[in-house]
């Protein structure tokens, strides 16, 4: 178990994570996009629902197991603890259905379409959040800038939405290696 005590997340903290993040994502995105051709996408719609379900289970299945007592147990009931991490898994594999639908009739390249989607998701999730009281309520979190929270996020989510997609296309490359073209 991880040690929380005294552990403190300001506004710098996620102002720095924020630029590493977009660092990490510019790259991850240009290598996906050229590796992801347009019709390759759009046959990871399953893979990518499977992934997502899957890869959004375990990193619940980690917030709740490390994080619960130091921010959690502030934003979510009690009996809810051990539900977050299925739910979620469930939610964020039709979101992700949803983004793919939606990237692929965006203009533009449908891999970056799905990043930028899964980055403003990260947005939308943590103002939500912050609605809840995520940055009032948990000591860890007090005093935090809500637009640094809001903002971090985006480029946090495009890097897990990345890898998402590599979890994708390699349930796809085996399928296609046990079935043929």
């Amino acid at each position: 178990m991880i040690n929380q005590s005294g552990l403190k997340v300001t506004t710098e903290v996620l102002w720095r994570a924020a630029v590493i993040f977009a660092l990490m994502d510019t790259v991850f995105v240009i290598v996906m996009a050229k590796k992801i051709k347009p019709h390759v996408f759009r046959e990871l719609k399953l893979p990518l629902v499977i992934s997502s379900g899957i890869y959004w289970a375990a990193v619940w299945m980690l917030m709740v197991s490390f994080f619960w007592g130091p921010v959690y147990n502030y934003v979510f009931p009690g009996w809810a603890r051990w539900l977050i991490p299925p739910v979620y898994g469930l939610f964020f594999a039709g979101i992700n259905l949803l983004f793919w639908w939606m990237s692929i009739r965006l203009p533009g390249h449908a891999t970056v379409n799905f990043c930028i989607l899964g980055g403003l998701w990260g947005m939308i999730t943590h103002i939500w959040g912050i609605q809840r009281g995520l940055l009032e309520k948990p000591p860890m979190l007090q005093g935090v800038s809500p637009v640094a929270a809001s903002v971090m996020p985006i480029f946090e989510f495009i890097f897990y939405w990345c890898i998402i997609l590599v979890l994708a296309s390699t349930l796809r490359r085996i399928r296609h290696k046990q079935t043929g073209p």
